[in-house]
This record gives C-alpha cells, structure tokens and sequence, in this order.
C-alpha cells in the first residue's frame, strides 16, 4: 500500500483515513457493513465511507414543497393537465407522488400501477412509493412482496419502505421476522426513525424494559449529533420523550 503511494507519508494517512472510518462506523453500528470495503479498497474505501456516511447524512435536510404545502389542489390541477397532454413516465409519476402527498392513496396506486410498465417495470421509486401507499391503505400483503423485490438494493436499507415492511411483517403475524429486520436498521448516532418504530414495536409486545433502553439510548446521543442531525430528527427525538413519559406512568401504576 505504501509503494502504491509512492512511501514517505502517505502511508500513515491512509492509516489515520482508515482509523477515522472504522470508528465512525463503530459508533453507529455499521462496522460488519463497511469493515470489508475500507480495507480491501485503500483510500477510495475510505473516501466512500466519508461521503455515503459522514458528508451526505450531515447535509441531508427535508425538502420541502412549497406549491404543496400553499395550494396542493392546484399542484395537483397543474400536474393533470401536464399528464393530459404529455402522457410519459415522468409525468405520471409526478402526479402520482401528489396524489399520495395530498391523501388521494387510491388515485396514487392505480397510476402507480400503470406506470410499471415496459422499460419501468422495475422502477425503485415506484416500488418504494406502492409500499408506502399499500400500507396507509392497510393493505399489509401488498407490502411484502414489494418489499422483497427491493430487499437486495441498498438504499433500501435505510429507507422509509423498510420501516414499513418490518410493520406490515409484525401486522401480518410474523413478530419474528419483524423484530429481525428492525435489528437491521439500528446503528447509533443514526437510523432514529426505525429505531423508535423498533421501540414502538417492543412496547406493542409487552418488552417495556427494551423499549425504555431504546428511546433512553436515542435521548442520550442528541448531545453528540450536529446542528442539522439534531433538527432533522427532533420529531423522533419528542417521540421518544413522550414514550418514555408514558412508560414511566405505566411503571407508577403497576
């Protein structure tokens, strides 16, 4: 490795590179998934690591829509009329997602549908989108095989249609495959959305004691996040702050 670089320094700093990473992913729990390709690929490992985990999590703000949030009908209007006229993936799509964002699951599932289609058969956001859509309409079966379909990629790791899948296993009697997935998606000084789910979901089984260490654990690394992480995830920290309330209650009343 140090012939590679040409010797002299640059040895000690793929060292400290290397060093930087794997603690970072120590921290939240991701050393089992990174260990390998910050090793087996020096430098350039290091420098994916920094960008996919460090740089990318930390500049990460919601977007929001603003047409949406002033007048969603007449987003929704607009978007119509861009699809009556130019019938194409990109359009229907866009509709659909409004659709979903404004409540109308229905209309957003059946042009969903009609956009999986030919060359878009397989399209990742449309997938991700139908979980989202068969779940809020507690289709809990049309879940699932979605979800295996996009189990391998990885951004489906940490996203939003896996969170869902672990529900819809625990709303489809399947507690022990839930709880395995939920375990996939807990890492510290991160993922605080699916480890409240997690939380939520032992609570829901009568395992106040693990449910109380999660939502304890996720309080305790607000300290140690930055500015943006903080305020990105402050709906799951308040959550966890009124679970634990409501767990402390519990245990006065027993």
């Amino acid at each position: 490795m140090g012939m590679f670089f040409g010797g002299g320094n640059y040895y000690y700093i793929i060292l400290i590179l290397d060093a930087i990473c794997i603690i970072h992913s120590s921290r939240r729990g991701t050393q089992q998934k990174w260990m390998w390709i910050i090793f087996a690929i020096p430098v350039f490992g290091c420098l994916y690591y920094i960008y996919s985990e460090m740089l990318v999590n930390r500049i990460r703000t919601p977007k929001i829509n603003v047409e949406a949030v002033i007048n969603p009908g007449a987003k929704i209007k607009r978007l119509e009329n861009e699809l009556r006229f130019t019938d194409t993936f990109a359009n229907r799509v866009a509709l659909a997602d409004a659709y979903l964002e404004a409540g109308l699951t229905d209309k957003a599932i059946e042009l969903y549908k009609n956009s999986l289609t030919g060359a878009f058969a397989e399209n990742e956001h449309v997938q991700a989108q139908l979980i989202i859509a068969y779940f809020e309409k507690g289709m809990y079966n049309e879940v699932i095989p979605i979800a295996k379909r996009l189990y391998k990629l990885p951004q489906f790791a940490r996203s939003k249609a896996h969170i869902l899948y672990a529900k819809a296993l625990e709303l489809t009697y399947q507690p022990e495959q839930a709880e395995n997935e939920f375990k996939l998606m807990k890492g510290r000084y991160s993922y605080f959305e699916p480890r409240y789910e997690y939380g939520m979901f032992l609570s829901r089984a009568d395992r106040r004691d693990e449910a109380w260490q999660i939502f304890t654990d996720m309080l305790n690394e607000q300290s140690q996040l930055s500015p943006v992480e903080r305020k990105s995830n402050k709906v799951w920290f308040a959550k966890a702050k009124d679970e634990l309330k409501r767990l402390a209650a519990e245990r006065k009343t027993v």
